[in-house]
C-alpha cells in the first residue's frame, strides 16, 4: 500500500530517478480524455483508506548540509488522520495545522497539506490551460488547478501512474496574476504494492536559502 504526499527551486530534479521508476509502466492509468476531476479522483485512489506512513524530513542548505532532522508517523484510519513528530533525540514535537508545521522560526517549510493532501478533496477543480504544455521533472503530465476560497494549488499529475509529480501553492500578485508561493516536487518514485508514490520530495519557496526534504521510509496497511 502507499500514499502520495500529496507541491524545482534550487536545481532541476534528477529526472532519471523518476523516469527509470516509470519505465516498466506501459499502460497509463489516466486516459487521454479524462476530465480534470477524473484525474484528481485517480490521485485519490492512490491513497489507501487505512494506512500508517513512517518517514522523516530534514532541513538542508543549498549545498546539501543538514541543519535538522525530524521523524514522523502519519496514521489515517476510518477517515481520521493523526500525526506525530519527534526530533533527533526522540522527543515529541508540537505542530500546527495552520501555516508551517513547526512554525516560521524552524525554517522547515512543510505544511499540514503537504502531508495529508487535503486539497485533493476540494470541489473547485479545473485544467490549467496555460500550463498544459509544461513538463514537471521532464515528464509531460496533466496540470490541474484546485481552489478553496483564497487558496489555490497547481498540481502536475503523471498520466502513467496517477502520482503527483509537482505542486505549486499560488498567490495573486498586484496585477491579479498568480505567482508561486511555495513549490513541492518529486525527485524519485517508488511502487508500494500496487500504488505509486513519491519516495523523495523537496519543499520550499522559490529561491530560499534552505529547503526541506521529505522521505517516505515505509508504508503499512493497518488492516493486515
Amino acid at each position: 500500500m502507499t500514499t502520495l504526499l500529496a507541491s524545482v527551486f534550487f536545481a532541476a530534479a534528477p529526472v532519471q530517478n523518476v523516469e527509470s521508476a516509470l519505465a516498466a509502466e506501459s499502460k497509463p492509468v489516466v486516459s487521454e480524455g479524462a476530465s480534470a476531476r477524473e484525474i484528481i479522483e485517480t490521485c485519490r485512489s492512490m491513497i489507501p483508506g487505512d494506512v500508517e506512513i513512517r518517514g522523516h524530513f530534514r532541513l538542508r542548505s543549498r549545498r546539501g548540509s543538514t541543519k535538522s532532522v525530524h521523524n514522523y508517523i502519519l496514521k489515517r484510519i476510518d477517515g481520521k488522520t493523526e500525526l506525530s513528530i519527534t526530533d533527533e533525540n526522540g522527543r515529541n514535537v508540537e505542530y500546527k495545522k495552520e501555516g508551517f508545521l513547526l512554525g516560521e522560526k524552524s525554517g522547515i517549510t512543510i505544511t499540514w497539506s503537504d502531508l495529508v493532501l487535503d486539497y485533493l478533496w476540494w470541489d473547485d477543480v479545473s485544467f490549467d490551460v496555460k500550463k498544459e504544455s509544461e513538463t514537471a521533472q521532464g515528464i509531460l503530465g496533466r496540470v490541474v488547478l484546485l481552489k478553496n476560497g483564497d487558496r489555490v494549488i497547481r498540481v502536475w499529475v503523471d498520466k502513467r501512474t496517477g502520482a503527483i509529480l509537482q505542486a505549486h501553492e499560488l498567490a495573486k500578485n498586484g496585477d491579479g496574476d498568480y505567482e508561486i508561493k511555495r513549490e513541492l516536487f518529486c525527485t524519485s518514485l517508488k511502487k508500494f504494492g500496487e500504488r505509486w508514490s513519491p519516495k523523495n520530495i523537496e519543499v520550499g519557496p522559490p529561491g530560499a536559502k534552505y529547503r526541506t526534504k521529505i522521505v517516505i521510509d515505509d508504508v503499512l496497511d493497518v488492516n493486515k
